[in-house]
């Protein structure tokens, strides 16, 4: 793999000055793309809810920018001062050890690290919680590629190995996230993971020139509270365009493939996303500056064994 150097590049933020964060850049020469690198001291997002690998503040193809700054207010604790592909793990719709784990103990968050449980009633998903051990993280860059290992011995007998590789195919508008999550631990480690997905395309507005498509039915399971988008078939469609402080959200059913197309119409250009995995369950949110789909899957690692998935995105431009 040939190696690229780790650099530090400018990047402005809301409500901040201008600030160095650890950074590094891969390309094909189709794909660009710019991603924020994992630090429990300088790294851009020091938040517990999402996998701190993959923040991905810009990716370009040779016609359009897919990511970039959504939210208005930053903080590197804030739980959702992060940008582009990111996921979260989410264990029983809480950490992985949460409901074990008594007040003043600790419990895991997968590409986090040991955090403490406070005295509370339940989880709280928007919550920073006290990072006790960010475990041991290892970046491998390379012209088109980049690799994140984190290694983490945590409480009760929850221990794992996990790798995120992001992968700019050769010669296409294609990249790849591949994951490898071992279990070195003596416990079970059963969770579910999504990728949050902030698309901003072109930073076009959400409305009724962004189109999601899907090759099976919805299934509504939480409808959308209000009439600004709708599912209409293997659809989410907008009403109208979004503004400043409006948000959708809605839940669906899972589906056995996982493929979710989205389209901007204005800025004539699409991403479609697979993954090898079946979907569990579908959670779409958008405000007026991002729509995003998250497809949940299940995830299953018995002590000493290991589980591999990959999601593709092929970015395109629309005639």
């Amino acid at each position: 793999m040939s190696v690229v150097r780790l650099s530090f590049f400018l990047f402005t933020a809301a409500a901040l000055s201008a600030a160095d964060f650890p950074s590094a850049e891969i390309t094909n020469g189709q794909i660009t793309a710019k991603l924020l690198l994992p630090d429990p001291v300088k790294g851009y997002y020091r938040g517990t809810r999402f996998d701190w690998s993959g923040n991905m503040p810009s990716l370009r193809t040779k016609n359009h920018e897919y990511f970039g700054q959504w939210f208005e207010k930053y903080d590197p604790q804030l739980h959702d001062a992060i940008m582009g592909p990111v996921e979260e793990f989410k264990t029983n719709n809480a950490g992985l050890g949460y409901d074990e784990a008594t007040p003043g103990a600790s419990f895991v968050r997968i590409g986090v690290g040991v955090v403490r449980k406070p005295e509370e009633k339940g989880y709280q998903n928007f919550k920073t919680y006290e990072i006790l051990d960010p475990g041991k993280w290892t970046v491998k860059p390379g012209r088109d590629r980049i690799s994140f290992t984190h290694v983490l011995s945590g409480p009760n007998g929850y221990a794992y190995r996990y790798t995120k590789m992001i992968v700019l195919v050769k010669g296409k508008s294609t990249m790849r996230i591949v994951h490898l999550l071992e279990n070195t631990g003596r416990k079970p480690i059963a969770t579910q993971q999504y990728n949050h997905n902030f698309f901003m395309i072109d930073g076009q507005p959400t409305g009724p020139e962004s189109v999601v498509q899907f090759p099976f039915e919805l299934q509504t399971t939480k409808a959308f509270p209000n009439n600004l988008a709708e599912p209409r078939g293997k659809e989410i469609r907008y009403t109208a365009e979004l503004k400043k402080g409006e948000s959708t959200y809605g839940e669906f059913a899972g589906a056995p493939t996982y493929d979710v197309r989205m389209e901007n119409r204005k800025a004539k250009a699409g991403v479609h996303i697979r993954g090898d995995v079946p979907i569990a369950k579908l959670v779409y949110w958008s405000i007026r500056s991002t729509f995003c789909p998250e497809p949940y899957i299940d995830i299953a690692v018995e002590p000493g064994k290991k589980t591999r998935w990959t999601y593709t995105y092929d970015f395109y431009d629309i005639p």
